[in-house]
């Protein structure tokens, strides 16, 4: 057993351009003062890292992490979620996914890919630069609009799309095995990794390459009514990461698991702070601390009804009084002894 890392907060959803949300130094003195121990960083965000530079320069790399330092945190993970998006966008939606992309590549889909593979590149170097062995991402999607099978998805249709998917991240995968990093994809709606099933196909079509692995967040699957508590019983050995986010669903009879085009705060499945919605965090720190998953519990804020400053005041100690010390000892040794084989034999009954 291990005892699980924390409490961390993801920066991502903090970023603001007013202070102290607009800086890697204001960013680390109000989660320092608010009781973190370690900060996941978004690195498209460029206030707080210049990830080209990043990837070149272990000294750019350690002075980020020495003003981390002073500061009494620790880097936990990288992290490229929108760039990893953009390793594989659908047709349908390129309009949007440009959002995501610099404005030398937008427009311009198979630009935005080459872009977004050299920023993964980039950003295997670059944890590796800051000796850190896990990383964070999404994995894109081709497949997304067919998740619901209507029309009919043609034969071998699934099958070629992951295929193309493993294709695109093969080279990066490598990059980052190069540099002793596993790649820890969020298995989330709207990438073509949603759920257990698609993790299995999508690790196969890599023909089982030993960088991917997974970064688990519970809150996605109470969308999608899946076990996120069996889940960790058949995947703990790719979970590398995890992000402490919590959901609920509530179907009523006029909406379920599709929204009715809501907004987050109208839909039948929504995002909460910890605590306040419906997953149960006491049994997903037992199992992840019983399999020995070596993970930084990092709060991830995205919640329709509470603000980000009063998630993130609380978030350090629910994940504080989450966190076990997994013990070295069994309850019952006082009762122990030392190994007597002749009693042995005569408990067994054994002459």
């Amino acid at each position: 057993m291990k005892t699980i890392k924390g409490p961390a907060v993801y920066l991502a959803q903090f970023m603001d351009n007013k202070a102290p949300f607009n800086s890697l130094d204001g960013l680390c003195k109000w989660t320092a003062d608010l009781g973190y121990k370690g900060i996941q960083i978004p690195t498209w965000e460029s206030a707080l890292i210049d990830l080209t530079k990043a990837g070149e320069s272990k000294d750019y790399c350690d002075e980020i992490k020495g003003k981390v330092a002073s500061y009494g945190l620790e880097v936990t993970e990288l992290c490229t979620h929108l760039q990893g998006q953009l390793v594989a966008v659908h047709s349908a939606y390129d309009t949007m996914f440009d959002n995501f992309a610099p404005d030398e590549v937008k427009g311009n889909p198979k630009a935005r890919t080459k872009w977004a593979v050299e920023q993964l590149k980039s950003a295997a170097k670059a944890s590796r630069h800051f000796d850190l062995d896990v990383h964070g991402t999404f994995s894109g999607s081709l497949l997304w609009h067919t998740a619901h099978p209507w029309p009919q998805r043609p034969e071998g249709l699934v099958e070629m799309g992951f295929q193309e998917l493993a294709k695109r991240w093969l080279p990066i995968l490598n990059e980052f095995d190069e540099q002793g990093v596993d790649v820890c994809y969020e298995v989330h709606p709207g990438e073509d990794l949603h759920d257990g099933v698609t993790f299995e196909r999508f690790l196969a079509a890599t023909n089982n390459h030993k960088r991917v692995n997974l970064l688990y967040d519970p809150s996605h699957f109470v969308l999608q009514q899946l076990d996120y508590i069996s889940y960790i019983d058949h995947y703990h050995e790719f979970i590398k990461m995890f992000h402490v986010k919590d959901a609920e669903f509530n179907p009523t009879g006029k909406k379920g698991s599709f929204g009715g085009y809501g907004d987050w705060i109208d839909r039948a499945g929504r995002y909460r702070h910890p605590g306040d919605g419906q997953v149960d965090f006491k049994t997903i720190f037992s199992k992840l601390t019983e399999y020995g998953c070596d993970v930084w519990a990092v709060l991830e804020w995205e919640c329709c009804i509470k603000s980000p400053e009063q998630g993130a005041r609380e978030g350090a100690s629910f994940i504080q009084n989450h966190i076990i010390e997994a013990t070295e000892k069994k309850f019952d040794d006082f009762a122990g002894s030392e190994i007597d084989e002749q009693k042995l034999k005569r408990i067994l009954g054994i002459n």
